[in-house]
């Protein structure tokens, strides 16, 4: 199911007004929702209004102790989990709450990115 373009903007307000670096985030349409992109990399995924942000194995508690549950989805029957969870409803309410969660879902989309870099270049030979 689409995202309502008016949860888009809400979110995207919510981190403008906590100021730069906040307010360079873009919404890209993906995954049947949209994406959260600052600085060319995802740090948040938006799908049937609900709002999820990137994690891993060090921001991963924070979710798990509100509760909150991965994104996931059904393919070739079977349900595929991703690296991102649910943000509380609380924290989306309280832009200053939710520009914290996003600074944390960004660094480990950066951490993903930095593993997920690929060698430029050609392979010396021994």
């Amino acid at each position: 199911m689409a995202v309502a373009s008016g949860f888009v903007e809400f979110v995207r307000d919510q981190l403008r007004a906590m100021g730069s670096p906040w307010g360079a985030v873009v919404a890209r349409r993906m995954f049947g929702g949209q994406g959260l992109f600052r600085d060319g990399i995802m740090f948040g995924l938006l799908h049937d209004d609900t709002l999820y942000f990137r994690t891993d194995e060090r921001n991963t508690p924070d979710y798990e102790a509100e509760g909150m549950t991965p994104f996931s989805y059904s393919r070739a029957g079977r349900v595929v989990a991703l690296g991102y969870h649910e943000v509380p409803g609380g924290v989306v309410d309280e832009a200053d709450r939710l520009a914290a969660w996003a600074e944390k879902a960004y660094a480990a989309a950066l951490r993903r990115a930095s593993v997920r870099a690929p060698v430029r270049g050609k392979a010396k030979r021994a």
